[in-house]
């Protein structure tokens, strides 16, 4: 048997060096990599009548003190955390009102929330507690931009800190942000009461609005670009990803830094590992449904139901009902994760709950979390 060649420590390091000179050469029409981080907020976003009435609403409220609460909701890569972010920095300059942001991804209860807004450590506290620091903190006119809103823990279904929010005798003006456009039916029937939402939708971009974004982009980013790969790259977005607005960046990105062979190969580089950077974000009761999705015998939802409770007695998790598991199908969907299709068996109408990526992702992905 032929015996293992031995790499020795010179020949690790002229490697690393040899790819470092590499990688230099192959960015080096990338002078700042910092506007293709997703966090990255423009000087100056595209202005959109969504943004236009959201202004409005908080400017009515700095100067009334009365609250509109709003319900932002909207596809993945439509702006919606770019947008409240970057009116977040701005009425901060511009008005008398603190604004403040969580994301419910980070901090999945309204305790964690208020702890976390408030500044405080907050074990051994009681939510009432909690909420009278979070007060105190925060006695002006004060907006509370909730990101993600969805994503708060089952533990927390009522999301009591809107309850607290909307019945506060202090100003307080709450913004959701969701991709479900059914989220507003989860909220309990007194918090739905109390805080009365004003749903606000952000439509999905244009391609000539990607285009423009990516042209913003490359005007900061890049030491030369091609305003056809700019239009090409908008074309497929909106075409093929629901006009993510990630993928194109990251495709953009790519392309740039000769990381795919052509442009098309470049985009399907960058929706791959858009896909599983999004998987891997999910919550563990969500990622089982996803898993179900992709391992189930059949591909109608009563039978993924069925694989999904099986899932979870193996691993010890408690299973949704069959509503919350719709309703996490339905945040699938939005995610751009899964297709639901309406099918006729027999006289009745149910859905086919479709994977729109490779599955091989979510099954590798599932074994890392889970185990076999």
């Amino acid at each position: 048997m032929r015996a293992l060649e031995l790499v020795s420590p010179m020949d690790i390091a002229s490697y690393l060096e040899q790819n470092r000179k590499d990688l230099g050469r192959k960015t080096k029409n990338i002078k700042d990599f910092h506007v293709f981080d997703f966090h990255y907020i423009p000087e100056q976003p595209l202005l959109r009548d969504e943004a236009k009435a959201l202004i409005d609403e908080m400017l009515r409220f700095e100067i009334s003190g009365i609250p509109n609460h709003q319900a932002i909701v909207g596809s993945r890569g439509s702006g919606k955390t770019l947008t409240v972010k970057y009116l977040q920095r701005i009425m901060r300059k511009h008005t008398s009102l603190e604004v403040l942001y969580a994301n419910c991804r980070h901090h999945n209860t309204s305790f964690k929330v208020l702890a976390h807004l408030a500044g405080v450590q907050a074990r051994g506290m009681s939510m009432t507690e909690v909420f009278g620091r979070f007060c105190r903190r925060w006695p002006a006119k004060t907006v509370v931009l909730l990101d993600e809103i969805d994503l708060m823990s089952a533990k927390d279904r009522r999301r009591e800190i809107l309850y607290l929010l909307s019945r506060s005798e202090q100003p307080f003006m709450a913004v959701l942000l969701s991709n479900r456009p059914h989220v507003l039916n989860e909220l309990d029937a007194a918090t739905k009461s109390s805080l009365q939402p004003w749903p606000r939708h952000f439509r999905n971009y244009g391609a000539d609005q990607i285009q423009a974004i990516l042209l913003d982009r490359a005007q900061r980013g890049l030491r030369q670009w091609d305003k056809g790969m700019l239009a090409e790259i908008a074309a497929l977005t909106a075409r093929l990803t629901n006009s993510d607005t990630r993928v194109a960046i990251k495709t953009l990105q790519n392309a740039v830094s000769a990381q795919g062979k052509d442009l098309r190969h470049a985009f399907e580089q960058a929706r791959h590992d858009l896909i599983a950077d999004m998987i891997s974000d999910l919550s563990d009761s969500t990622l089982l449904i996803l898993w179900a999705v992709v391992s189930a015998d059949a591909d109608l939802a009563k039978t993924v139901f069925g694989r999904y409770r099986h899932l979870c007695t193996h691993q010890s998790e408690r299973p949704f009902s069959y509503m919350h598991f719709s309703s996490n199908l339905s945040y699938l969907q939005s995610a751009g994760l899964v297709a639901l299709v309406s099918t006729k068996i027999r006289r009745a109408y149910t859905n086919r709950v479709l994977p729109t990526f490779d599955a091989g992702v979510a099954k590798q992905i599932c074994r890392l979390r889970f185990g076999k």
